[in-house]
């Protein structure tokens, strides 16, 4: 168990520090170099935020894996849970103030949906996660995807009318529910896999690499296949929008990491490198928060540029920069959290959600 354990928290690890290249680069770097350091960048972006919700799915799912919950007990956990998705969504829209791409208030929204399933057996959750991702293709025929949207400097223009909100939460924000929760239901099956069976990770990376690899050839000989635009459009989109051959890649390529840092996990579980990895992927929601205010200041202060809009407009920041101040930014937040659960048990803003939604008082 504790082996399994710290796997699915190097994971988390490696996701953070995912998002950090993906919004670091984001605000500072290129989005249309596709080659050399910067097409590397660029190889992030989707792949940590899906690879995050996944995870965060299995983390739900793990809380409630097990057969003999009392009636009394399942909605003790379904309360706790529909708790720290308010938590979640609320810090979300009031951090939007700040970071408009933020992805914990559509959090808040995959939790509070999946505690309508939490105890139902694990093929429901594949199930819906087929039935979000057909939903978002079906409001595509209803709402052009591209409304609410400028396009030229992200801007989302009516998120803060109620008809724009609904719109951005549930169909065309940077990670809507439908379908980003698509992802969120598939860790959920993760999360009921039995991971002390060492079979369960070998078969989890061989379906992964099966659909990523056949995913990957399609989207890599599109042109050679088609030219017609739009179906070369919806083979090839990355993130926005996520259309079902993203979705494919990109949650193929959660199960594969998934399951190759489980096996890391059975090797180096013991060891004071994973423990300190393993710290910083169970405060992700504190370093997630962290990185998007201290992070970006400090990267601002050493690059010269100052935080607005207007750096869209800029010349790109040397992906070199931008590559260092990751991996140092990311070795402080891992000191910080080694250092932090020697003597708490859970990150500042965890143990704040904890305490507000499980009545946990310190952590400790």
């Amino acid at each position: 168990m504790k082996t399994r354990i710290i796997g699915f928290d190097l994971a988390r690890a490696y996701a953070i520090f995912g998002m950090f290249i993906v919004n670091f680069n984001t605000v500072f770097g290129s989005h249309t170099n596709h080659t050399g350091l910067s097409g590397f960048l660029n190889l992030f972006n989707g792949n940590s935020s899906t690879l995050f919700v996944m995870l965060a799915g299995m983390g739900v799912s793990l809380m409630t894996n097990r057969n003999d919950y009392t009636l009394e007990e399942r909605e003790s956990i379904k309360s706790i849970i529909t708790k720290r998705s308010w938590f979640l969504f609320v810090m979300g829209v009031a951090f939007y103030l700040w970071w408009p791409a933020d992805i914990l208030h559509f959090y808040g929204g995959y939790m509070h949906i999946a505690v309508l399933l939490i105890f139902f057996p694990k093929k429901y959750f594949l199930y819906a996660a087929a039935a979000a991702i057909i939903i978002f293709h079906l409001l595509l025929t209803i709402v052009p995807y591209e409304t609410g949207w400028n396009l030229e400097t992200l801007i989302y223009k009516d998120f803060w009318t109620l008809k724009g909100f609904l719109r951005n939460t549930f169909y065309n924000g940077w990670n809507s529910i439908f379908p980003w929760i698509a992802y969120f239901f598939i860790g959920m099956y993760l999360g009921r896999l039995n991971w002390s069976d060492l079979t369960t990770p070998k078969k989890v990376l061989l379906i992964g690499s099966s659909v990523y690899f056949i995913t990957f050839l399609i989207q890599s000989y599109a042109t050679s296949v088609t030219q017609n635009k739009d179906l070369l459009f919806y083979l090839t989109a990355d993130y926005l929008p996520p259309f079902l051959p993203f979705m494919l890649g990109t949650a193929s390529f959660g199960l594969i990491l998934i399951s190759i840092f489980i096996f890391i996990g059975n090797k180096i579980g013991e060891t004071k490198i994973a423990r300190i990895l393993s710290s910083t992927g169970q405060m992700t929601l504190t370093h997630y928060i962290a990185h998007l205010v201290l992070g970006l200041l400090i990267l601002s202060i050493i690059t010269g540029k100052t935080l607005s809009y207007d750096l869209l407009k800029e010349i790109p920041t040397n992906p070199i920069i931008i590559l260092t101040f990751t991996i140092i930014y990311f070795l402080f937040s891992c000191s910080f959290s080694y250092l932090w659960t020697k003597k708490y048990k859970n990150g500042p803003l965890e143990m704040l959600m904890r305490k507000i939604s499980d009545g946990q008082k310190n952590g400790r």
